[in-house]
């Protein structure tokens, strides 16, 4: 058949053949038409087997020349111009940011954090702001500004891609907009035309929608703990953990090393802060530095809006208390900004830490002071001023209270007193012998002297000297002077009492018994006793002489 010439009658046709249509070669995109590919079906849908070439080869074969030829070439043509609205079109820039709105009718929220999605069209430089919508939300969303072009101020200027970027305020019809990010081909668009793109910015969380995400969301039910709070009465009433610690104040003024004594109570977590007083520390006695309370981690851990100046805090806005996994020897404690050091704690707390924690070391830290570290005062030689008692204590106190005295020595000696007669000794012989009685009171050792004036002696006789006592004159420790007692007073001796020179003659007989019965408490009395017994029986003696002497005869 193929070697029939291509005339009348001598064509077949196909008699399967139901396709008779011509294959386009047209097409549209973009709303413009264009030439598709070079055909290569035929009418019926049959292939073609001639050559068929393309656009761009059919371009290249016009402009083809050899290059023997004489005269300019043709030029190569231009290429095809494809319009702005063609080539921007569908290409779109998408930044994200927020709107904040002020909320004035409303006592759940003072204001309102909106995110919307800012578009802007390439193609004509128009802008699009659209809010997402949430469900229940109440307000109007979706399309705030239809697609426009925006005004950026009052003289006729509009928004353009070059004045938006990241981390700046949009300004539409009276609305302040933050633009917080982009997409990845919005920001790969902006650096390709050479614009910086700031850092990208969060957007923050409405908190009326977080309230209400947060009461939306499924309760999840909990089986109830077995160690409720009845259990905790019923089990650990009474039980309290003890601990020994320390306030170290003294890199402050005047601060010094403090002990308290801290306490938590596992019945109700709460804890307890004793001071710990010494005699003469100087300080008011107050047992309790912290009340029984429950103790919070950090108190100044609240949000900045809450009065504190007016109300105090509650368990709802201390996030965290202390609980009995805190404590250890040898841990710093922070408790109302001061540092307690624990240096440790008694035998049951250490049996409950063993028990429920596994703890076997309990090694105590030594907290003393150093030996030697505040020096004994040292007391002033006495003045002479008063007595020893009286000027002492103003140096033990600041304020001098009087010196204890030995009230039952006062009351065993009430009113008892050993009396002796003695002479004024002088240096000229020629004077007259002054004699004086001296009182030695046993209640408080005290010695009074009176003086016995005779007839036409012409002295005016009564006290020569009040009570006091009598340092000796071989004293010499201002501080802890030697006094005058019965065991210094020896009848023939002399005595000196005040600068004065007494020679002693001659005791009452209660001296000598009442010194016979209690000679153990005067140490030394042998001598005064001696010669006491010996005047007495030289007085007998002569007593008795004078009696056996009979009267003369008349």
């Amino acid at each position: 058949m193929t070697t029939l010439p291509f005339l009348p009658g001598n064509s077949f046709s196909d008699p399967t053949d139901s396709k008779f249509h011509k294959s386009q070669s047209l097409g549209y995109r973009n709303g413009f038409s264009l030439k598709t590919a070079p055909v290569t079906m035929g009418i019926g849908g049959k292939e073609i087997t001639t050559n068929q070439l393309s656009a761009a080869e059919i371009d290249e074969l016009a402009n083809f020349k050899p290059t023997l030829t004489y005269g300019q070439p043709k030029s190569e043509p231009p290429k095809t111009f494809v319009p702005a609205h063609v080539f921007y079109d569908k290409k779109v820039l998408r930044y994200y940011g927020f709107l904040r709105e002020a909320v004035k009718e409303s006592n759940d929220e003072t204001h309102r954090v909106r995110p919307v999605h800012i578009y802007y069209y390439l193609e004509d430089d128009t802008m699009a702001i659209v809010e997402p919508k949430n469900e229940n939300s109440g307000i109007p969303q979706g399309k705030l500004i239809k697609r426009q072009r925006l005004p950026k101020d009052n003289f006729g200027n509009h928004w353009h891609w070059k004045d938006i970027n990241l981390r700046q305020n949009l300004t539409v019809y009276g609305k302040v907009l933050y633009i917080c990010d982009c997409d990845k081909w919005t920001k790969e668009y902006l650096e390709s035309q050479g614009m910086d793109v700031n850092e990208p910015d969060n957007i923050p969380s409405d908190p009326y929608a977080a309230v209400r995400e947060e009461a939306e969301k499924p309760k999840v039910s909990s089986t109830k703990s077995a160690f409720d709070k009845l259990r905790q009465f019923l089990t650990l009433d009474r039980k309290v953990l003890r601990f020994y610690c320390v306030w170290d104040d003294r890199p402050a003024m005047f601060g010094e090393l403090r002990p308290f004594i801290l306490q938590y109570f596992l019945v109700d977590d709460t804890v307890e802060v004793l001071e710990v007083h010494r005699p003469n520390d100087g300080r008011d006695p107050f047992p309790v530095l912290l009340r029984r309370s429950k103790l919070p981690r950090d108190r100044f851990d609240v949000d900045q809006g809450f009065p504190s100046i007016i109300l105090e805090l509650s368990d709802n806005e201390i996030k965290e208390y202390y609980t009995p996994k805190d404590f250890h020897i040898g841990k710093t404690l922070n408790i109302l900004n001061r540092r307690f050091l624990i240096y440790d704690c008694d035998e049951f707390t250490k049996e409950f830490y063993y028990q429920n924690f596994g703890v076997t070391d309990f090694k105590p830290i030594d907290v003393k002071r150093p030996d030697g570290a505040y020096p004994e005062p040292e007391v002033p030689p006495y003045n002479g001023f008063g007595s020893l008692e009286d000027s002492l204590q103003s140096c033990l106190s600041v304020i001098p209270h009087p010196p204890k005295k030995d009230y039952i020595k006062m009351l065993e000696n009430d009113g008892k007193l050993l009396r002796y007669l003695a002479v004024v000794e002088t240096v000229d012989d020629a004077e007259p012998k002054r004699q004086v009685i001296i009182n030695y009171r046993l209640a408080d050792d005290m010695i009074t002297i009176y003086e016995h004036a005779g007839k036409n002696s012409g002295l005016a006789g009564g006290k020569f000297m009040e009570k006091t006592r009598v340092e000796k004159i071989t004293s010499t420790d201002p501080n802890n002077p030697e006094f005058l007692g019965p065991q210094d007073f020896v009848i023939g001796e002399s005595v000196f009492i005040n600068g004065w020179r007494f020679r002693l003659l001659d005791a009452d007989d209660y001296a000598l018994s009442y010194l016979e019965k209690h000679q153990d408490n005067f140490p030394g009395i042998g001598r005064a006793l001696d010669s006491l017994r010996a005047v007495k029986a030289g007085q007998r003696l002569n007593d008795e002489n004078a009696e056996c002497i009979c009267p003369p005869d008349e």
